[in-house]
């Protein structure tokens, strides 16, 4: 039998998600992301919720906004990272490189790919601890693991053949 809190939740899930998801898709590049953001509004309001206020769709959209400004904080951190390791890496090895190619490659894979074979290769963890670190299960990072490598294969210029050490860039 569900509580008073948890029948009210589903009520104001029910009658706010449609507006929530509307509002943060209307500012963020993909649905999957909106999706989860917007999933990650009601999680917020659920931690949050006292019982001394029904929560309206002001404070969602609020909770929205804020979480749809940390999620382009992250993207523009990554990015940052991403410039900053491409340009290490011409330094290093020059602009034809087969280091540039890899960090070239890795900067075009989806960020779940991408940090996936960061934690292969750059943390030089197994499938098991990738398994721990992802919070799945080891056969699940393995299935991702050789996505992610096939991704990469896909992104790598005609002819060009990284070695696992080249991945380390």
């Amino acid at each position: 039998m569900l509580s008073e809190r948890e029948l009210a939740f589903i009520a104001i899930h029910k009658d706010s998600y449609p507006s929530v998801f509307r509002f943060v898709r209307r500012r963020v590049e993909s649905a999957e992301m909106a999706e989860e953001i917007a999933a990650d509004v009601f999680r917020v309001m659920w931690q949050k919720w006292s019982d001394d206020a029904r929560p309206d769709l002001a404070y969602l959209l609020t909770v929205a906004r804020n979480l749809v400004g940390n999620a382009y904080r992250s993207r523009d951190r990554q990015q940052a990272l991403q410039e900053k390791l491409r340009t290490t890496a011409v330094q290093r090895f020059g602009d034809d490189s087969e280091n540039v190619a890899v960090q070239d490659a890795m900067d075009r894979l989806r960020a779940q790919d991408r940090d996936i074979l960061q934690l292969a290769y750059w943390d030089g963890l197994g499938t098991t601890d990738i398994a721990r670190v992802l919070q799945c299960s080891e056969s699940a990072a393995k299935v991702r693991l050789h996505r992610a490598r096939t991704a990469f294969r896909k992104q790598m210029p005609a002819g060009a053949e990284p070695t696992t050490q080249k991945m380390g860039v």
